[in-house]
């Protein structure tokens, strides 16, 4: 998450519609002092983070932009005012690490410390407000407990992160068990994630989180209604599983309702739901444990969104896969794809970041660009609509 998805057609209407809060932003007004600064000339950035109807990135000095949908403060400048260029987030923070869910933002400090942004109203910051509110929380609020983290993911209504010793807390909507802690009940702040699992890195989805543990082990729990934990069911589960085949991974990645995941040797494996071809596997049939990714590709790195996928090769190149209606595979066209298909371009890319309808990546030379849905600017290049059917830079890059 990405990684979660939010559906806008009646036929995969499952999905919750994130898209259906508010109304359209007003156009960008000149900035107070204590909002955000628009984006200087020129940006150079390590990491960028595709979330519901928002990006947002991470200068290669720490500093935080964010654009796209804002009507619930997820860009994090201080307003509720969409924006189509990179805003600077409010808060003299520098951050190391940065996920954006479907309504909030979280990042990690330089000094191992989490903040969120954004919606909060299934307690997805973690700052233990109590009760659920509605309002916007447009700037960054520390997460409770006082814990130093090394990462965190924001999915569909939750969040999870990784402490310096590699244990799992999640927080948030927790319908499905998504949050691992045994149970169903939703939580404000941070909780352990059962079993003393040590994870090298987590993902959430919609309602449902994947880690790869430090030895390699994929676990999945939450959601499960089209197989997207892996364990060879449809049973939720509310503490970490196992996920079938005894396949060793080294990264994981939860999409909407498909998980995704890069074995030792570079393989690509996906499982859940493939009405779209999101698994990549030449069909549309579902699968509830891993099948592997057609085309023999070597990949690096792989991102499930909505619903379709996109992964980055050894030699730097990025494939997608699954629905194209808003151009989201960056193939110049909008025809869905049932296996790998080469992003328009031949980019360097050292990383690609899936959201809703959109997806965004970062090349070898640290500039951003972005592909699909731009409804709410979240492409980022100072325009709205219409779709970007292949990567366009993002305003503001290098």
């Amino acid at each position: 998450m990405s990684r979660f998805a939010l559906v806008k057609t009646a036929r995969n209407a499952m999905v919750p519609l994130m898209l259906a809060c508010g109304s359209e932003a007003p156009t960008e007004p000149e900035s107070g002092p204590t909002l955000g600064l628009a984006a200087p000339s020129t940006l150079s950035f390590r990491q960028v983070a595709a979330g519901g109807s928002h990006s947002c990135g991470l200068t290669s000095d720490g500093r935080v932009y964010c654009w796209g949908s804002n009507s619930q403060g997820e860009i994090g400048d201080g307003t509720t005012i969409q924006r189509s260029a990179p805003r600077a987030v409010a808060t003299g923070l520098r951050f190391r690490e940065l996920h954006a869910g479907g309504f909030h933002t979280c990042g990690v400090t330089t000094e191992y410390r989490l903040y969120c942004w954004g919606r909060n109203f299934t307690g997805q910051l973690g700052n233990g407000a109590t009760p659920f509110s509605e309002a916007p929380n447009p700037v960054p609020l520390a997460v409770a407990g006082g814990r130093q983290y090394r990462q965190v993911r924001g999915g569909l209504e939750h969040t999870c992160a990784l402490t310096l010793a590699n244990e799992a807390f999640c927080w948030g909507a927790n319908l499905f068990g998504g949050l691992g802690d045994g149970t169903t009940t939703q939580r404000m702040e941070p909780v352990r994630v059962r079993g003393g699992h040590r994870f090298r890195q987590l993902s959430t989805g919609s309602y449902f989180t994947c880690g790869v543990t430090t030895d390699d082990r994929a676990l999945c729990w939450g959601k499960n209604d089209h197989g997207q934990l892996g364990d060879g069911t449809m049973t939720p589960r509310s503490t970490p599983r196992a996920v079938a085949r005894g396949i060793l991974f080294r990264q994981i990645n939860a999409g909407a309702q498909h998980g995704c995941a890069v074995t030792r040797g570079n393989r690509a494996y996906c499982w859940g739901r493939n009405i779209d071809g999101e698994l990549g596997d030449g069909t549309k049939t579902g699968r509830l444990t891993p099948r592997a990714v057609a085309g023999g590709l070597t990949f690096r790195v792989i991102s499930a969104g909505g619903q379709y996928t996109c992964a980055i090769t050894l030699q730097s190149r990025a494939y997608c896969w699954g629905l194209n209606l808003n151009g989201q595979l960056g193939d110049g066209t909008t025809t869905g794809r049932l296996q790998p298909t080469p992003v328009a371009g031949g980019l360097p890319l050292h990383g690609v970041w899936t959201g809703a309808y959109h997806a965004c990546g970062v090349t070898t030379g640290e500039r951003a660009y972005s592909w699909g849905s731009n409804e709410f600017g979240q492409i980022g290049d100072g325009t709205r609509s219409p779709p970007r059917l292949r990567p366009v830079p993002v305003a503001g890059a290098m």
